[in-house]
């Protein structure tokens, strides 16, 4: 365990009620992004780099506008809406049973 966990916020949904939430898990995959272990990482959290392409986007997109941006950020959060909700579908009903 590294000394960077130590750190972490705690998750308030599996505290109170027992069940991860749709970002557990999203604060150790970037730890370990962070840490170089790519694969890691992708495991912890299938959404990090998904959820890293539309943070890059989004700040390149604050010095550089262009035709169609907002349609192209839209597209990338439903894109995340669907590998978040799909990660955590799979992880609660595959994983947990």
């Amino acid at each position: 365990m590294s000394s960077i966990e130590e750190y972490m916020l705690p998750c308030l949904n599996k505290s109170v009620f027992g069940i991860d939430c749709t970002g557990c898990g999203a604060q150790r995959s970037l730890a370990l992004l962070l840490e170089g272990s790519f694969e890691a990482a992708f495991y912890m959290y299938p959404a990090i780099y998904s959820i890293i392409l539309l943070l890059v986007f989004v700040v390149f997109n604050l010095f550089f506008k262009f035709r169609h941006d907002h349609t192209i950020k839209i597209g990338l959060i439903i894109f995340n809406g669907f590998i978040i909700a799909g990660a955590y579908l799979y992880k609660m009903f595959y994983i947990f049973n």
